[in-house]
C-alpha cells in the first residue's frame, strides 16, 4: 500500500531562540501534516484554529473534516491541538507514555487547584483532561508503513511517525527537532523537560531519517543525507 503524506501547514515558534527572540513575539503553532494511506487519513497535529484549518486542508486536499480517520498528536502540548474538537468523528490517538505523563500532570493539578478553592482553574483542568481522556493509546502501526517512533525529552512521552516509503524514510519529529536551525546547529528547545533525552532523541531522528518534518518548520531533506 502506497504512503501519501502531505504538508497542510507549516508551523512557527512563539519565540525562536535562534533568532535571539525573547518573550511571546507571535502566536506560536505546530507543523500540521496529513498521511493517507488507502483509506486510512491520519491528520498530525491540528495546531490552528479549526476555521482556519479547515481552510488550509480544503485548499491542500480534496477531503472533508469527516474523512480524516486518525488524529495523532506528538505530544499533549496545547498550541499542538486548537482544532482537536473539529474532527469529532475521528479516533484522536496519543503516544502511551505522553498520555500516562499528562494524566498524573492533570491529577496534581487538579488537587493543588482544589487545595486553594479556585474552582475556575478546576473546571479549566478538567476539560483539558476530558480531551486527555478522549485520546486512546497509539498502537505501534497506525497503518502498513506508518509506525510510531518515540522521541521523548521536550515532553515525556514526545513521539514522531516513521513513514516507510519506497525511495525514502521521513520521520514527523513533532518539538524534537523544531526548525531547520535546530537541524542545521544540532540543537534542542531550551524548555525541554530532560535536556539528555531530548538530545539523544534528535540524534536518533538525523540516524534514520530521510527526510525530516519538524515541529515549527518545513519539510527539510536530512543534511547527513547525500541527494542525486
Amino acid at each position: 500500500m502506497s504512503i501519501d503524506s502531505r504538508l497542510i501547514s507549516i508551523g512557527t515558534l512563539a519565540a525562536h531562540p535562534l533568532w535571539n527572540e525573547k518573550g511571546q513575539v507571535r502566536t506560536g503553532h505546530a507543523t500540521t501534516m496529513l498521511i493517507s494511506a488507502g483509506d486510512t487519513h491520519i491528520l498530525v497535529n491540528p495546531s490552528l484554529p479549526a476555521p482556519a484549518l479547515l481552510a488550509r486542508i480544503s485548499e491542500r486536499t480534496s477531503l472533508q473534516p469527516e474523512d480524516i480517520t486518525h488524529i495523532f498528536l506528538t505530544s499533549f502540548q496545547a498550541d499542538q491541538r486548537r482544532a482537536l474538537r473539529a474532527f469529532d468523528m475521528a479516533i484522536w490517538l496519543l503516544y502511551e507514555a505522553e498520555r500516562q505523563s499528562m494524566e498524573e500532570t492533570f491529577q496534581t493539578q487538579i488537587a493543588e487547584a482544589e487545595d486553594g478553592d479556585d474552582e475556575e482553574l478546576v473546571a479549566l483542568i478538567e476539560a483539558e483532561s476530558e480531551l486527555l481522556t478522549r485520546c486512546e493509546v497509539a498502537p505501534d502501526s497506525l497503518a502498513p508503513g506508518v509506525d510510531l517512533f518515540p522521541l521523548p525529552g521536550v515532553t515525556p512521552g514526545t513521539c514522531g511517525l516513521l513513514l516507510a516509503q519506497p525511495n525514502m524514510t521521513t520521520l514527523i519529529c513533532g518539538d524534537a527537532v523544531a526548525t531547520s536551525e535546530h537541524l542545521e546547529q544540532g540543537k534542542v528547545l531550551p524548555n525541554c523537560v530532560s535536556i539528555e533525552q531530548a538530545q539523544e532523541s534528535f540524534r536518533e531522528a538525523i540516524e534514520i531519517a530521510d527526510v525530516i518534518v519538524p515541529g515549527r518548520d518545513n519539510i527539510l531533506l536530512n543534511p547527513l543525507r547525500h541527494f542525486l
